[in-house]
């Protein structure tokens, strides 16, 4: 197994203690704001085609770089030309606004 160097990433405790649990009102406030994404099991999810697998793991490739960035990484799922990401926050026991943020990064790359 290879180990990342993770020296250059936040305090994971101070991540911890900023992240907040949305409430049910306040997804129902944001999701519009993401017409792509629906909530499926407690988690913010799209779906994505692409025209072969080269696009769709290019696309999944640019997503990690911003993932990595804003240290929030998706849960995801890949065959052939179709992406399945699904967001959620397991710090904050659900949804929280990096879910949102995220999704809105992954809305501009598409």
């Amino acid at each position: 197994m290879i180990k990342a160097n993770k020296a250059h990433r936040p305090n994971q405790e101070l991540i911890m203690s900023k992240m907040q649990k949305l409430t049910t009102s306040e997804i129902e406030t944001l999701l519009p704001s993401r017409p792509l994404w629906s909530i499926e099991d407690g988690k913010l999810t799209r779906t994505l085609e692409f025209n072969d697998f080269v696009a769709a793991f290019g696309f999944m490739s640019k997503v990690a770089l911003i993932a990595e960035r804003l240290n929030h990484h998706p849960e995801w799922f890949n065959v052939y030309g179709t992406v399945r990401i699904q967001l959620r926050s397991h710090e904050a026991g659900g949804l929280s606004s990096n879910d949102f943020q995220l999704a809105e990064h992954i809305d501009n790359m598409a």
